[in-house]
């Protein structure tokens, strides 16, 4: 089981936490959601949780609840700019499909 970050996620995370003064890293997992089913979710972490499994690439550690783990394990956490437009971008192995406003997917 991995979960990886790109260098430039892990260079904006570093910058958000280094400027809100606290945190540990970022917490990666899923919810059931839209029309696919799951959608991801992504919060800055304070403290880990004692049933946090957690995974330290380029710097940054990505805390992951066991049950998230098995829908985004492989999953590399990017950071990407599209013109105007800047946003973590999620590349899952085990993703399937995605709705077609991009909010859900499906294993």
């Amino acid at each position: 089981m991995s979960i990886s970050i790109s260098e430039a996620a892990a260079r904006h995370v570093t910058r958000y936490i280094t400027k809100r003064g606290k945190g540990v890293g970022v917490r990666l997992g899923v919810k059931t959601t839209g029309c696919s089913g799951l959608a991801y979710k992504l919060e800055y972490a304070d403290e880990i949780a004692p049933e946090d499994v957690v995974f330290e690439d380029n710097g940054v550690k990505v805390l992951v609840d066991p049950k998230s783990l098995a829908y985004i394990d492989g999953t590399q956490l990017d950071f990407v700019r599209e013109g105007l437009n800047e946003g973590f971008r999620f590349n899952n192995p085990n993703e399937r499909d995605r709705c077609g406003c991009g909010e859900s997917f499906r294993i």
